[in-house]
């Protein structure tokens, strides 16, 4: 296994469980929505309001692509990489896919303020975020495997996460 993903919703713990098991692991970390902007020199928000989500999801493609090159990489993926069905394709041939999921008051609870996040500036977060799962259900589920973190810590997240994938060296 060369890498390993985490996607999922956003607030269901990505960053802060790749973090931890990249440590534990001794692998490095990488956010790809982090790496996105520092390519891009802007940030989501800034790319979603002046060249629209398709300009996004095309940069994140290949963004994901170049980072697949990788060896030994904890890579959180942005919540909505998994609804290019190559995304999922290239995840899965170049490691292990799990998808953290979480309940939408959960979300809404670690999401709230975060005026980062374009798909959640709405008027009624909640019934996005409600929306949001139902669309993309189907290519969360293609994950090798998915783990509820609405009422776990990061570390029993992770420590499931470390069950899961076969030892290496």
């Amino acid at each position: 296994m060369k890498n390993i993903y985490l996607v999922g919703f956003m607030g269901t713990g990505k960053s802060a469980v790749g973090k931890e098991l990249a440590k534990l692991k001794k692998w490095q970390f990488l956010d790809l929505d982090e790496l996105i902007e520092l390519k891009e020199k802007r940030m989501i928000a800034d790319i979603f309001a002046k060249n629209g989500e398709a300009y996004f999801r095309k940069i994140e493609k290949n963004t994901l692509k170049e980072v697949s090159q990788q060896k030994r990489f904890v890579v959180a993926c942005g919540g909505g990489v998994v609804i290019d069905p190559e995304n999922i394709q290239v995840m899965k041939q170049t490691g292990m896919l799990i998808c953290l999921k979480a309940a939408p008051e959960a979300i809404l609870k670690r999401t709230s303020g975060c005026t980062h996040r374009p798909l959640l500036n709405v008027k009624d977060p909640k019934k996005q975020i409600e929306l949001l799962l139902k669309l993309r259900a189907p290519y969360y589920a293609a994950a090798h495997k998915i783990i509820d973190t609405s009422k776990i810590s990061v570390k029993q997240v992770v420590s499931k996460i470390l069950r899961l994938i076969p030892k290496t060296k």
